[in-house]
Formats: structure tokens, C-alpha cells, sequence
């Protein structure tokens, strides 16, 4: 694999997780327990990638993770 494959996997893999993450919170409902678990994923999710960018030094602009704040967007 090329270091070009794998950043572009990144920055799609970041667009994708972010568009599902989004959707799931707009469906999410406090009364769906299985609703409110799958945003709970992302949650967790989002936080990760986000902190092993922080990690490695990537910035999160290239995994297109920059403009989701899970504390804010997702809870």
C-alpha cells in the first residue's frame, strides 16, 4: 500500500464516520435504547480516531474529522 492509498483511506474512512455519526444522532431518541447506544458507538468512535490523530501527529483536517466536536455533537 502506498502512503498516498493510505491517506486517502483516512480522509475517506474520517468523511464517512463523521456522515453516519451525524445521521445517528439526528435519529437518535431519548426513549430508543438502541438508538441512543448505536450514537453512543460513534461517540466513542470519533473520540478515538480523533485522539489517535492527536497521538501520531495528524492533523484532523486530513482524516476530516476538524469540525466535530463529539462532546458537542454527538451527547
Amino acid at each position: 500500500m502506498t502512503n498516498s492509498t493510505a491517506i486517502n483511506y483516512l480522509l475517506d474512512l474520517g468523511h464517512l464516520v463523521k456522515e453516519s455519526a451525524l445521521k445517528a444522532k439526528i435519529s437518535a431518541s431519548s426513549e430508543d435504547h438502541f438508538d441512543l447506544g448505536y450514537l453512543a458507538a460513534y461517540y466513542e468512535i470519533v473520540s478515538l480516531m480523533q485522539a489517535q490523530a492527536e497521538v501520531f501527529g495528524i492533523p484532523l483536517q486530513e482524516i476530516a474529522l476538524w469540525d466535530i466536536n463529539p462532546d458537542r455533537d454527538l451527547l
